[in-house]
């Protein structure tokens, strides 16, 4: 049975029983504690926990899920796996252990031709908590299940909490018994490795209010919760490998024509050596993760959820280098994956010209750091092993790594291989620094100095801001506190900086590349600028003001103004952002994908998928398109639906951006533009005014940014290039329209001015040369050239220098020259092969010299260079050089 059926067969089961289907949410975690999605009921943490009404009484769904914690151990194991889908079906105080029981046991031992999974009923086993009477009962009456296959395991194994203080309960497990060849009788109390008995499905009752949680076994139960829920969680793969015969995940048909194509390239036979083996399984699971990852909007970055991918894509590639492959791979391997996920996830057929693009991008990126980043590692374990301790240590593996973008999984893997340590723990440090500025900075931007904590208290105790961005710019409002560091209840005085908590408010606070708003609050005998505005905690609004005149107070009733030609050019920008992407897609082709954005008033920029610089073209053409769009006053409009209901609409929703269950629509000309956006927006695209692209320029592989201004600025930035165009006519002394053909001609003069100097230069050169040589003096055998030729540099000087070294080639020969220019002094000196068996340094010499002129220099025991600061020395210098020689020859 293929696991699109399997899947399809699930959803079905549990939709004909009342459950509301909800599609897979992103991979990208809505949680900001985690970077990903790693269980199927991540999405429905509000609904288990209470903290959200659910909007359906039971549900089921099948959530795609990424877990990275073991990746070292992908490959070594058929465990292990990055990427997997978690079958989930969930009640919010509906059905309870009765109802999980036999639904469950429905779809496992139904019949094939009725639907289900057709499991043979007398392989089951199931485990639940030790004290769970109810359970055992239920299994044994509902399913028919012997006693001795019903097995009682503790709190470790058969009970669930989120590790915090709040809802659990126990759980009970599902096993498949696979057979004798895996293991021995027993059921899963005997068989600790799970080779024999295989855990296909979880059923987790919450019904419990826990309290005082200090470990997965230690906490205190405080009593039943009012509502019990049920959350459960069938791993689709290893069902997948159990229905289709095979032996682990790898062999499965969404996994296993990545194996196979990697094997062919690589001309190896899979499952006839296990370091080959090792590398294909990492191959075929972290293609497919890869490829799901940027399906769902993830690109490859350094930080977060960009570097997880860019090390998944990396060590896919590798992998197949160590098996002897080097040309590039993903080309052949990531259609392979496409082609057997497709049938689960049809939106990869649709996206991949988008995610090859980034994926190839990021191939062919870390092809170049192999080669670079190889060689610079190779001299860094070489000077290792000379100096007696083969260590890297934390500096040299933070170098590799933030300069020459050297992964650190990589170095760690290449010096197990050559048998040497890295200091990782340095590293991890120096990492860690690295962050903890950013994080700083950000942090400082959200909520200054403030914990999180008290305004999580704030929302307890005052509810969500009522917040009126969209509707009005105004409103009446009354303090709920003011903020600072400090505790207490607080008084901001004139010339404070405070952040401040309203009832409501008008403002629009930063997200979504969206600057804040501007503004004031206004009291009776008081006045504040408002500065900056952001939401610490979801629901909460809070401003940070500058107080201008008089005491703000808890509870002060006051006027909060947003400025309004602020907001009006906040929106010329946002809304011309919505109009340049759909220029973009219109131009490029719907690859061209938004992935970051930044708008303030009068300025844009926008980052999309893309490979390779705009040409002046398509520039031009991107820009024809946005402004006729905006000529056009396309209407803008904005509605609500849930998230299904917009990407049936066919609202883009933009990567890295997180969405509930309810997602607002912005429309610019109906279909022409259709994003999801929570930002600030004109009323006709005429109100965008001119739009002038300013800049575009590359952000990384696979990714482009161009820049624009809009509005007034849009028009004072052409107004710039225009008073420039007029006054470079003006002092060229030529028409406008006949500037460029001007100033090609003025460049073209001068180049062929620049080829005539280079040519005097050279016979200046060639002349100064033999005057130079023929000035030779005698020191012990030894010709000794010295001068002082003026206005050269560093490398017309030592061009000189080699030339009259070669005139000297008869005898030992040593050449000292100094030239002043600029102020500066270039210092050159030449040996030839017969001075250097003298016993001659041109380092010695140059070293002599560069005192007497302030400077240093060196080099090669032949030539060495340098310069210095003070040109009055010049002729000491020289004579120093001399000196150096009749010392070093004892005459």
């Amino acid at each position: 049975m293929q696991t699109a059926e399997i899947r399809r067969r699930f959803l079905e089961h549990f939709a004909a029983r009342g459950h509301t289907v909800v599609p897979s949410a992103s991979l990208v975690s809505p949680d900001p504690s985690l970077l990903f999605t790693v269980a199927g009921m991540v999405p429905f943490i509000p609904y288990l926990t209470g903290r959200e009404p659910a909007p359906y009484p039971r549900a089921a769904s099948v959530q795609k899920c990424v877990r990275t914690l073991d990746i070292e151990e992908v490959g070594k194991t058929t465990r292990h796996g990055t990427f997997f889908q978690m079958n989930g079906n969930f009640s919010f105080g509906d059905y309870f252990k009765e109802g999980a029981i036999q639904h469950a046991w429905d779809l496992i031992t139904g019949p094939v031709d009725d639907g289900g999974l057709g499991f043979d009923p007398d392989r089951i086993w199931v485990t639940v908590y030790l004290d769970d009477d109810e359970a055992a009962e239920a299994w044994h009456r509902i399913a028919g299940l012997p006693v001795e296959r019903i097995q009682r395991l503790g709190k470790k194994d058969n009970y669930w909490h989120t590790g915090a203080p709040g809802p659990g309960g126990p759980c009970s497990e599902i096993y498949y018994d696979r057979g004798p060849e895996f293991g021995p009788e027993g059921g899963p109390l005997v068989d600790l490795a799970g080779d024999r008995f295989l855990e296909i499905w979880n059923l987790v009752f919450m019904q419990y209010e826990l309290t005082d949680v200090r470990s997965k076994e230690e906490f205190t139960v405080v009593g039943e919760l009012p509502n019990k829920n049920i959350d459960t969680g069938m791993g689709l793969e290893r069902v997948a490998f159990l229905l289709q015969g095979v032996d682990n995940m790898y062999e499965i048909d969404e996994v296993a024509p990545v194996l196979r194509r990697g094997a062919e390239l690589a001309g190896v036979t899979y499952g006839k050596d296990r370091d080959a083996d090792v590398r294909l399984r990492v191959v075929a699971d972290h293609v497919r993760s890869g490829l799901m990852l940027i399906g769902d909007g993830v690109t490859p970055g350094n930080e977060g959820r960009g570097y997880i991918l860019r090390r998944l894509l990396r060590r896919a590639v590798r992998s197949m280098k160590l098996l002897g492959v080097d040309d590039a791979t993903l080309p052949e391997l990531l259609p392979v994956s496409k082609d057997a996920m497709k049938a689960s996830y049809p939106e990869l057929e649709t996206d991949f010209a988008r995610i090859s693009a980034v994926a190839y991008a990021e191939e062919e990126a870390f092809r170049r750091t192999l080669t670079s980043g190889t060689a610079l590692f190779d001299t860094a374990v070489a000077t290792a092993k000379q100096a007696g301790a083969p260590t890297l240590s934390g500096e040299q593996a933070f170098s590799l790594h933030d300069t020459y973008g050297f992964p650190i999984d990589v170095t760690l893997e290449m010096a197990a291989e050559q048998g040497v340590t890295v200091d990782e723990q340095g590293f991890r440090a120096l990492m860690k620094e690295q962050r903890d500025r950013a994080r700083a900075d950000a942090r400082a931007k959200r909520t200054g100095s403030v914990d999180v904590l008290a305004y999580r208290r704030l929302l307890a105790e005052h509810g969500p801001t009522d917040w009126q961005a969209y509707d009005t710019l105004r409103t009446d409002s009354r303090v709920l506190a003011v903020v600072a560091e400090d505790e207490g209840p607080q008084v901001a005085t004139a010339g404070e900086i405070v952040r401040v908590v309203l009832d409501r408010t008008p403002f629009y606070a930063e997200s979504g590349g969206q600057v804040a708003d501007a503004g004031v609050l206004a009291w009776d005998g008081g006045r504040a600028e408002v500065i900056d505005v952001q939401r610490p905690v979801k629901g909460l609004v809070t401003h940070q003001v500058r107080v201008l005149e008089g005491e703000l107070r808890e509870g002060a009733e006051l006027t909060a103004e947003v400025d309004y030609e602020w907001r009006l050019s906040a929106c010329q920008a946002h809304s011309g952002t919505h109009v340049v992407h759909a220029a973009l897609r219109q131009v490029l082709g719907p690859q061209a994908l938004q992935s970051g954005s930044y708008n303030r008033p009068g300025y844009l920029r926008l980052d999309f998928a893309w490979q390779g610089a705009l040409s002046q073209q398509q520039r031009t053409d991107i820009e024809d398109v946005a402004n006729a769009a905006v000529r056009a006053d396309h209407r803008v409009t904005a509605s609500y639906m849930t998230l299904p209901e917009a990407r049936a609409f066919g609202a883009l929703a933009l990567f890295g951006e997180t969405y509930g269950e309810q997602v607002r629509v912005v429309e610019i000309g109906g279909p022409w533009s259709r994003e999801l956006c929570g930002g600030t927006h004109v009323r006709g695209s005429a109100q965008i005014g001119t739009l002038a692209l300013t800049g575009e320029s590359s952000v990384g592989s696979g990714a482009r940014r161009v820049e624009a201004v809009v509005g007034l600025e849009g028009y004072r930035y052409l107004a710039r290039e225009r008073d420039l165009v007029r006054q470079l006519a003006e002092l060229l002394k030529s028409p406008q329209d006949g500037l460029v053909d001007r100033v090609g001609g003025m460049l073209a003069r001068l180049r062929d001015v620049d080829k005539e100097l280079a040519e005097l230069r050279a016979q200046q050169s060639v002349a100064a040369a033999g005057q130079l040589a023929a000035a030779a003096t005698d020191v012990d055998g030894v010709a000794v050239v010295t001068g002082s030729p003026a206005g050269l540099g560093g490398g017309d000087l030592r061009t000189l220098a080699l030339d009259v070294r070669g005139r000297l080639a008869d005898r030992p020969a040593v050449v000292l020259l100094a030239s002043e220019s600029g102020g500066k002094v270039a210092l050159v000196a030449a040996l030839n092969p017969a001075a250097l068996e003298r016993g001659l340094s041109a380092n010695d010499v140059l070293r002599a010299a560069a005192a007497p002129v302030g400077g240093r220099g060196g080099g090669k025991a032949d030539v060495a260079q340098g310069g210095g600061t003070d040109p009055a020395g010049i002729p000491a210098a020289l004579q120093a050089g001399e000196q150096a020689v009749v010392t070093a020859t004892g005459r």
